[in-house]
């Protein structure tokens, strides 16, 4: 069953964009998961196929801890914050 908000969405609401935030970086390590797994199999199975699979996996890492440190370290959603 799918998380529930008890109000009416509204993204200038402090907790309802921490929540968002935080799912939309659910999705973006999911994506890095899937594709990365993907790459990495085919890279067993064809050596010289993806050359660049191992730049790629280190930038979109970097890029995703970056994502990760401004979630949970940087942002915050204090009221009057967000202008729309």
């Amino acid at each position: 069953m799918p998380p529930r908000w008890p109000r009416k969405p509204d993204r200038r609401d402090p907790r309802y964009r921490r929540l968002d935030d935080r799912m939309n970086f659910a999705v973006h390590v999911a994506a890095f998961a899937a594709v990365n797994s993907g790459g990495w199999f085919w890279h067993q199975v064809q050596p010289h196929a993806l050359p660049f699979l191992p730049l790629l996996t280190l930038g979109w890492l970097v890029l995703l801890l970056g994502h990760g440190a401004y979630i949970f370290a940087i942002a915050r959603y204090a009221d009057g914050e967000f202008t729309p």
